[in-house]
């Protein structure tokens, strides 16, 4: 049995160590936000925050995030400047890569309240978009260091 603080919520789960704390996120947990595409760490569609820090779920096991804080794109609030500029310039088309995109960004700005254009693009050139919506993802960054 391992316990978890998931988006300050402490859960246990009877999972083998080694399990990929994605893996934990969506099948014990139900939370669907976070995604799997890769499942190598490359990607950044597993995004999400652990001690604040954005990090691959799906190259993290449970043992790893033992002790610590992790957050899901279901644990950041609506009213965050993120989801509150996704929405405004909609963003999302497909949304599979929006949780780790939003993440990414979220984490900068948690780290640098005010960071420069170039650092975010960066941030969010960090997950890989299937469909094409960085153009749209970009309009909305720019609306967090206005």
């Amino acid at each position: 049995m391992i316990s978890l603080n998931v988006n300050g919520k402490v859960y246990t789960v009877d999972v083998p160590k080694d399990t990929p704390l994605l893996w934990v996120l969506r099948d014990n947990l139900k939370l669907m936000g976070t995604k799997y595409a890769c499942g190598i760490g490359e990607c950044g569609t597993c995004t999400v925050h652990v001690d604040g820090k954005a990090e691959r779920s799906c190259a993290m096991t449970v043992e790893e995030v033992k002790g610590k804080k992790v957050t899901t794109i279901e644990g950041i609030p609506d009213s965050h400047p993120v989801k509150r500029a996704w929405i405004k310039e909609q963003v999302v088309q497909c949304g599979y890569c929006q949780p780790g995109v939003m993440m990414q960004v979220a984490a900068l700005l948690a780290e640098r309240p005010t960071p420069d254009a170039e650092k975010v693009i960066s941030k969010m050139d960090d997950v890989i978009c299937r469909c094409g919506t960085y153009l749209r993802m970009k309009k909305a960054s720019r609306l967090l260091f206005r």
